[in-house]
């Protein structure tokens, strides 16, 4: 048996998946994406903290999260289910594995929002990695769905913008595609940085090469979440940066052929 720790929990998530999804949030992430509204739950929780630690997270087992959750499945209709965001939910292998695992006995569809940041595969790596990618492969047996982001497809630029490169992020969409897994990807439209159309034809490029991409969306870029920043102390670097214009939001889903994907609509289950 392994914790969990969960920043926060959402009933009824309406744009986390496909139908109404009970979302978790959990503590932790690696990543410091300048445009992400998360910041609390950028530091890792204390495994030697009882119910509650220092970052404001809470501990519970699989089985107590799951109990969490499934009193809601009245409201998921046949779309819904549970999705996983955060901070980095893939920081958190075991514990996502006995939660999704509950979740598939019950019948109830899975989706996890992703970076996929801390992603391996075992060719050619140290046992410590070998191990961790024979946990995804078991973490992706029992999920459904996947959303996940390209925040930048030049190298350079997103190590710039998350603190990471996206070398092994590329592979994990790769990977993905390659067992068939169905993803929804979404695009961070930042004026400045991701818009910018060198760089998205290079994004519907990558995007072309796959075959299990179920949805496209680009997502305004946005300063709501200012406040939270300033309430922790963080220096926000996107402060001066407005959100894109309706048109210069209209041109990106031009280029990342966003209505190609039809096949789910937020807010059509």
């Amino acid at each position: 048996m392994s914790f969990g720790y969960v920043n926060k929990l959402e009933s009824f998530g309406s744009v986390d998946g496909p139908g109404i999804r009970f979302v978790v949030f959990l503590q932790g992430c690696p990543m410091r994406c300048k445009f992400c509204h998360n910041p609390e739950t950028w530091k890792f929780a204390a495994p030697s903290e009882p119910a509650m630690d220092h970052t404001g997270a809470m501990k519970v087992t699989a089985e107590e999260l799951f109990a969490k959750a499934i009193r809601y499945k009245g409201y998921w209709g046949i779309d819904g289910g549970i999705t996983v965001s955060g901070g980095e939910p893939l920081m958190q292998l075991d514990f996502l594995i006995e939660f999704f695992t509950l979740a598939k006995t019950a019948g109830v569809h899975t989706c996890i929002d992703t970076s996929g940041v801390n992603f391996t595969r075992d060719t050619g790596v140290p046992q410590t990695a070998k191990t961790t990618f024979e946990k995804f492969q078991k973490l992706l047996a029992v999920t459904d769905l996947l959303l996940v982001d390209i925040k930048h497809i030049d190298a350079g630029v997103h190590k710039e913008l998350t603190g990471h490169d996206n070398a092994n992020i590329i592979d994990f969409f790769r990977y993905l595609d390659e067992i068939h897994k169905p993803i929804w990807i979404r695009h961070v439209l930042v004026p400045g940085i991701s818009d910018n159309d060198e760089a998205l034809i290079r994004t519907r490029d990558f995007i072309r090469t796959l075959h299990n991409v179920e949805r496209v969306d680009v997502l305004p870029y946005h300063a709501f979440a200012l406040g939270k920043y300033a309430e922790l102390g963080i220096d926000y670097a996107l402060k001066d940066t407005l959100s894109p214009t309706a048109e210069r939001v209209q041109n990106a889903n031009e280029i990342l052929e966003t209505g190609k994907y039809t096949r789910w609509k937020l807010g059509s289950k």
